[in-house]
C-alpha cells in the first residue's frame, strides 16, 4: 500500500481548524499531523478541547510551548489587564483581540515542524469572516506566506487556508455534513467554563449556528 503524504494542520480547538481537521480526515488524502499552540491564551481551555477532539479521531496530538508569544505581545487575550471587548468583530473595539503577528508565528514554527517531518504541505483555518479585524488571515498575507514557505527549503513546501474565502456559518454548514463534534469546540475569548456569549467570537458563532437553523451545543452564560 502506498504511503500518504504527511501534513501539518494547525488546530485551536475552535471551530474553524476543527472542521478542517475532520475535513481532511474525511478526504483521507493525507497522514495528520496537528499541531496546538500554547501561547498563554486566557482561552487556555481551547487546547484541552483540541486534544479532546484528537482523542475522539485516534490522532496523537503535539503541543508546542509558545508562551513567550503572550509575554512579547500585548493582547486581550493573553493580558488579565486588559478586558475582552464584547460586541461584534465589526467594532473598533475587537482589535484589542489581535495577538500580534500570531499567525506569521504560528506558520513558521508549523513550516518547520512540516520541513522536519518530510511534509509537503501545511493547513491552517483562517476564513473571511476574519479579514476586517486580523490582517494575518487575509489573503495577502497567506499569498506572502505562501511564498516564504516556497522559498524557505529546499523541498517543496505549501500553505493552504481552503476556508479563506468561506465565512463562519458556510464552515459550519461544512462541519454539519462532516458530523463535527462541535461540543469539543471553545470559541469564547474570556476562558471560562461556559462561553460569555457577548464577546466578538461569541457572537459571530452564535449567528453563524443560527444561520444553519441549528443550536449551539456549547453552554452560555448568557445569550
Amino acid at each position: 500500500m502506498k504511503e500518504k503524504p504527511k501534513a501539518v494542520i494547525i488546530l485551536s480547538g475552535g471551530v474553524d481548524s476543527t472542521t478542517l481537521l475532520y475535513d481532511l480526515k474525511d478526504k483521507d488524502y493525507y497522514d495528520l499531523y496537528p499541531i496546538i499552540f500554547d501561547y498563554g491564551q486566557k482561552h487556555h481551555r481551547e487546547i484541552e478541547a483540541a486534544v479532546s477532539t484528537l482523542r475522539k479521531l485516534k490522532i496523537p496530538p503535539k503541543i508546542a510551548n509558545l508562551r513567550l508569544l503572550g509575554e512579547l505581545a500585548p493582547s486581550a487575550l493573553t493580558r488579565d489587564s486588559i478586558a475582552v471587548p464584547e460586541g461584534h468583530y465589526e467594532e473598533e473595539s475587537m482589535k484589542q483581540t489581535v495577538v500580534p503577528n500570531r499567525n506569521m508565528v504560528f506558520l513558521s514554527l508549523a513550516i518547520s515542524y512540516a520541513i522536519g517531518l518530510k511534509a509537503e504541505i501545511v493547513f491552517y483555518g483562517a476564513h473571511c469572516g476574519d479579514h476586517c479585524t486580523y490582517p494575518d488571515t487575509r489573503l495577502e498575507f497567506v499569498k506572502a506566506m505562501q511564498e516564504v514557505a516556497r522559498l524557505c527549503d529546499w523541498n517543496r513546501m505549501q500553505i493552504d487556508a481552503p476556508y479563506l474565502l468561506m465565512d463562519k456559518a458556510e464552515i459550519i454548514k461544512r462541519g454539519l455534513e462532516l458530523k463535527v463534534d462541535y461540543s469539543k469546540t471553545v470559541t469564547c475569548y474570556c476562558g471560562r467554563e461556559k462561553a460569555c456569549g457577548k464577546c466578538g467570537s461569541c457572537s459571530e458563532r452564535l449567528q453563524a449556528f443560527a444561520k444553519n437553523k441549528v443550536i449551539d451545543p456549547i453552554e452560555y452564560d448568557s445569550k
